[in-house]
């Protein structure tokens, strides 16, 4: 079974190449603030604004009546949601974002299809 990364970079290899057809593809980015971290390294991220339970990804598209999309990658099975991820789902809607969920690639693929209606 392949972990969270690896879901996650199929993903966004597979974003990388939607490009040339769907220009949007463009506008997606990972936020790093998962994964473990030399503690000098993460220690320097926490100044930088760096916060637990961000989501992974953000897709810089006004769709649907959002702003935006945050993506929450998962495993295909087992991923559980923070306490943090959970407040922070709470907070985007609240601003007007999209926030999903996506047990592995293929759930991804079909969230962002659906969200930007290719």
């Amino acid at each position: 079974m392949k972990t969270e990364s690896q879901e996650q970079i199929d993903f966004v290899q597979w974003c990388k190449r939607q490009r040339k057809t769907h220009p949007e593809f463009l506008k997606l980015f990972a936020i790093p603030n998962g994964g473990a971290r030399h503690i000098a390294v993460a220690s320097k991220l926490k100044l930088e604004g760096v916060e637990p339970g961000v989501p992974d990804l953000f897709l810089a598209v006004a769709r649907r009546g959002l702003h935006g999309l945050f993506i929450e990658m998962k495993r295909l099975k087992g991923g559980v949601l923070s306490k943090d991820q959970i407040k922070w789902k709470g907070y985007v809607q609240k601003e007007g974002y999209g926030w999903k969920r996506a047990n592995g690639f293929l759930e991804a693929k079909r969230i962002i299809k659906s969200y930007l209606k290719i």
